[in-house]
């Protein structure tokens, strides 16, 4: 499937945030909508008249029980799917939170040291990204989906131009 990336608009747009502390990561298990079953970060879909942001810290509320602090914007992502669903996210990432994480019906917590990150059991464009984001990157993911299977992916490096030569 080809992808006209400059024509390209997605159906939904949504966010990702991934806290980072004490060389460690908070992921979730998802247990239920787009990629249930999945570990990933919290996020979902934007609500109207919010910005990706409020977005990324009301998903993290709303999935984890913590409040981020101080998010960064880090990238985005763009998913085009065969069967023609479309994705735009937006990944923050945050040095610090309020509150403990907790279990909720949406999500589970699971704090990972960084050199231990389970992408085996990650969406497959998460490995191309998440460690640049990590090193403290910024970029733009293009990637097509069939099902869970990635077909393609683009990622471009837009800061920490070091990251790409590594990734």
């Amino acid at each position: 499937m080809n992808v006209d990336w400059t024509t390209w608009e997605p159906k939904e747009r949504a966010t990702l945030l991934f806290v980072i502390k004490d060389g460690q990561i908070l992921l979730i298990r998802k247990k239920r909508g787009l990629g249930a079953g999945k570990i990933n970060g919290p996020g979902g879909r934007l609500e109207p008249g919010e910005t990706p942001e409020e977005a990324a810290v009301r998903e993290t509320i709303e999935e984890l029980r913590i409040t981020p602090l101080s998010p960064e914007w880090r990238g985005r992502l763009h998913f085009q799917f065969v069967d023609g669903y479309s994705l735009t996210c937006s990944v923050f990432v945050s040095p610090d939170y309020r509150g403990e994480p907790m279990e909720t019906p949406e999500a589970l917590p699971i704090w990972t040291p960084l050199d231990a990150i389970p992408y085996h059991e990650m969406w497959a464009d998460d490995a191309h990204w998440l460690p640049g984001v990590i090193a403290g990157g910024e970029f733009e993911g293009f990637f097509v989906f069939d099902g869970e299977k990635m077909l393609s992916h683009d990622v471009r490096w837009l800061k920490n131009p070091a990251v790409a030569e590594v990734f």
